[in-house]
């Protein structure tokens, strides 16, 4: 039951959402592309380590985090990719490379690409590689409180 923590929390702050299933899907294109989702409005999480510590990247599904630009919009000296091996006991109860965009129910501070933060609504995965959440990204925002900044570029 992957989802509950999250749910359970958007439940207790009212927020309006809608659950989606869909059939196992491990990239953030191939699930935009199997629950019929804009690939810009998916929001994919990415694991980062900023000066040796896990942050939460946020972004569309179509683009990838510029390093570069993260580190430099964050100030660290140094930002990496997290292994999985890293990150593997952080969120309990999410399957790894599935969790969902709320670093704040695990105290690891979020970041969002700008891209993202434009648009209306955004799906992400709910902690499982067979189930997504579809929000509001002001509903999303005001529970999150993600810091918003320019760290992506177009995938190839």
């Amino acid at each position: 039951m992957p989802a509950k923590k999250l749910k359970d929390f958007l439940d207790k702050n009212n927020i309006r959402y809608v659950t989606i299933n869909h059939s196992p899907a491990y990239t953030a294109q191939g699930i935009a592309h199997i629950a019929h989702i804009s690939g810009k409005e998916l929001a994919k999480t990415v694991i980062l380590k900023a000066d040796g510590k896990l942050v939460m990247a946020v972004l569309p599904a179509t683009h990838k985090v510029n390093l570069d630009a993260f580190r430099k919009a964050t100030g660290a000296q140094s930002v990496e990719l997290a292994e999985e091996r890293d990150f593997e006991h952080t969120f309990p109860g999410c399957e790894l490379g599935a969790m969902p965009p709320f670093g704040n129910l695990w105290d690891v501070p979020v970041y969002v690409a700008e891209r993202l933060a434009e648009d209306e609504v955004i799906a992400f995965n709910a902690g499982s590689h067979t189930e997504l959440i579809q929000m509001s990204y002001t509903d999303f925002e005001q529970l999150v409180k993600p810091t918003v900044i320019t760290i992506t570029r177009l995938a190839m």
